[in-house]
């Protein structure tokens, strides 16, 4: 499967990754809940992030915890990491992922607040999904062909 890119509503911070996840989560933990993300997860080689200097802010809760990176400029949260090696894993915002690429990729609902356990699976409706496809998109194409009727 080939790389897929993202960025931040500025553009000033992007990123790729090595594929598509195959599912992504969303958790309730105080942080997660707050930041409103869908975590795809991925082994740190498999990401590449591009940031002009001093583009990214980190955010740590507690010294040891996981490291969370915002753009500077935009505020979006991007990707969080831990510090165990290189090879470690990581997860980027897959909100920041184009929203046709990421239609039907199964979301885990995580109770990171309580439990740890995964609580339930849902796909979010495509129609949520590529309501407001960019005029350039393939949807948007496909939309102006159908004269304007849904994708």
């Amino acid at each position: 499967m080939a790389a897929i890119s993202g960025s931040c509503l500025c553009g000033a911070v992007t990123f790729s990754v090595a594929r598509k996840p195959r599912s992504v989560t969303q958790c309730n933990c105080a942080a997660c809940r707050r930041y409103g993300t869908l975590w795809a997860y991925y082994r740190r080689d498999e990401v590449t992030i591009t940031a002009p200097r001093g583009g990214l802010r980190d955010f740590r809760r507690r010294p040891r915890g996981l490291r969370f990176r915002h753009c500077a400029q935009c505020g979006c949260v991007v990707s969080w990491e831990d510090e165990a090696g290189h090879d470690a894993r990581m997860a980027v915002n897959s909100r920041l992922l184009d929203h046709a690429v990421m239609a039907r990729v199964p979301i885990s609902v995580l109770d990171g607040d309580k439990t740890w356990r995964v609580l339930e699976r849902y796909v979010q409706p495509s129609a949520w999904i590529t309501a407001g496809a960019p005029a350039g998109s393939a949807t948007a194409v496909r939309r102006r062909a159908r004269g304007g009727r849904g994708a």
